[in-house]
């Protein structure tokens, strides 16, 4: 097994890299650290995330810094806040032992002059995103003229998150001569582009297999009809009372909307999304990362850039429509070897998603059942009793207590004693699930199987059917509609049935009791520049060829 002595570490790093407790590199930094360290070439690394890519390019760009020049040499830009200060933090402890070293982290929501004062005092290291490192050269209180290493950390999350321009302006004024590090945890067409556009025959470096998330997670998933997915949901966090994770929501109304209705059950809850100031953002992750909070809710692009280890769980209270982006989420749970558990909470017309997952992570997906009210009062139960069985006594202390507790419970024996204590703690768990229903879908189960219960779906008539005058012709498919009727459906989605997208106008079937809230919601809505409205569809007809009864006939206006 190779060891950070055998990689080329000048010895102040390698003590500093001693202090930590590391012993041997992880995969990226065995390849990368020497590539960086032996030549000036540019290099595309592509990793997941939680594998060690701060200190594979940390180390060696720290190590090329001439601490006897006062100017920044080292420039790295990641996606977030929270990432760019994880990343100074690790560098000002990988540099402790280097002299005349000084790093600087630069972002939004932070005072800039504070910033700018640090710069001007000398640094050699810059770590920031890529809005405020442009605001700073923009200023001219940011000199890049001298930079010796640019990073480009999770280069995939800063495209998807809008930075595209900002990059493009930041390496635009950078040496030519400059080495270039692009990490990242996929290889979309916007990184090629930039690859292309401002790095010089780069080395590749891939460690894992694309797209196929970390190793030690598994997937699992439950499938529910739309109308009980919060009720889901709230049974796999009771079944779960150890429970240290992030739910994935869609919109801020419904990270807001989850968030509260677990707030007000008891739970010890909080949300992340971008209607949140700094300040309120940074409570948040202090509370969670001190695990004060269990469950994070959050939109994709809130959570992007967080470094949080010991996370047991990701939930998916939907799947993304990228499923690229499904392997950014499992990819936060199950790292620095630990394992964690990815899970999915999906309706019955999803299972070809969980098959596209499949042979995109090359995983098996497990396919799971939301347990019953009984069998999770039965799980709380011993989990409280392992609670208060593993709980340290304080002879000392508790003594003077004991006589008087023992002289009250004298009259219950036993059996009686054990049924007061479970019920103290115990009757509000079950009380909610008293006949609690059955919440998995009745449908084909992954065997191709159907189920008891379940009908044809050929012969369903408990969906409705109804008109939407936008088609392929506006950019309309499948996945878009569900989006623009969930988006305006402000509380409980739909569970949807067959989608029909013609050219000019659609059909598509929702189950029962949406439709009035629905046709209301989309008033004043427009997609892709046209006016939408809905229809409920009298008697139309299931066969796209005829276009649902008399709509056909309507013209595009």
């Amino acid at each position: 097994m190779t060891t950070f002595n055998e990689l080329g570490l000048q010895q102040q790093l390698l003590d500093a890299i001693a202090l930590l407790g590391f012993e041997n590199p992880t995969k990226i930094q065995e390849q990368a650290i020497p590539q960086i360290l032996n030549t000036n070439e540019d290099l595309i690394a592509l990793a997941q995330t939680g594998t060690g890519k701060t200190g594979a390019f940390g180390l060696p760009a720290l190590q090329k810094i001439n601490p006897d020049l006062a100017k920044v040499q080292l420039l790295i830009l990641s996606p977030t806040r929270e990432l760019a200060i994880q990343i100074a933090k690790d560098l000002k402890a990988y540099a402790k032992f280097q002299k005349n070293i000084t790093t600087v982290a630069v972002y939004g929501g932070s005072e800039i002059r504070t910033q700018i004062k640090a710069i001007e005092n000398g640094a050699q290291v810059i770590i920031g995103t890529p809005g405020r490192t442009l605001d700073l050269i923009r200023r001219r209180k940011l000199d890049v003229t001298n930079i010796k290493t640019v990073v480009l950390d999770e280069a995939d999350e800063m495209l998807n998150m809008g930075f595209q321009e900002d990059l493009d302006q930041i390496l635009a004024d950078t040496p030519a001569d400059k080495q270039t590090l692009l990490f990242s945890a996929t290889m979309p067409k916007a990184i090629a582009k930039i690859a292309k556009k401002y790095m010089t025959n780069p080395a590749n470096i891939e460690v894992g297999e694309r797209n196929s998330g970390a190793k030690n997670v598994e997937h699992h998933y439950y499938t529910v009809q739309a109308r009980d997915r919060f009720e889901a949901l709230k049974r796999l966090v009771d079944m779960l009372p150890d429970i240290y994770g992030i739910i994935f929501c869609r919109t801020r109304n419904e990270t807001s909307d989850i968030a509260n209705k677990l707030k007000k059950e008891g739970y010890d809850v909080d949300l992340l999304n971008g209607d949140l100031s700094q300040n309120q953002r940074d409570d948040v992750m202090k509370r969670f990362r001190t695990k004060e909070l269990q469950l994070l809710v959050a939109t994709d692009v809130a959570a992007r850039g967080l470094d949080v280890d010991n996370l047991t769980h990701v939930i998916n209270y939907n799947l993304p429509d990228d499923l690229e982006v499904y392997i950014h989420r499992s990819g936060r749970t199950g790292r620095a070897g630990n394992s964690g558990i990815s899970i999915s909470i999906i309706h019955t017309r999803e299972s070809r998603k969980i098959q596209n997952l499949e042979r995109m992570s090359g995983k098996d997906f497990i396919e799971k059942k939301i347990p019953s009210g009984e069998e999770i009062c039965g799980i709380r139960m011993l989990d409280l009793i392992d609670t208060v069985t593993s709980t340290e006594v304080n002879e000392e202390r508790i003594a003077p207590f004991v006589p008087a507790a023992m002289e009250k419970l004298s009259e219950l024996d036993r059996e009686e004693l054990i049924k007061h204590f479970l019920s103290v703690e115990f009757n509000r768990f079950l009380e909610y699930y008293k006949n609690a229903p059955d919440l998995n879908a009745k449908g084909k189960s992954r065997s191709g199987r159907k189920e008891r219960g379940s009908k044809s779906r050929g012969n369903d008539n408990n969906y409705e059917r109804f008109f939407i005058n936008i088609g392929k012709r506006d950019g309309l498919n499948p996945v878009r509609l569900m989006g623009v009727i969930n988006e305006v459906l402000k509380g409980e989605k739909p569970d949807f049935g067959k989608i029909d997208v013609d050219l000019n106008f659609s059909f598509f079937e929702v189950e029962p009791g949406f439709g009035n809230a629905m046709i209301k919601s989309v008033k004043g809505i427009k997609f892709e520049g046209r006016p939408v409205s809905i229809e409920e569809s009298k008697g139309g007809s299931r066969n796209k060829k005829r276009g649902g009864g008399n709509r056909s006939k309507r013209k595009r206006r």
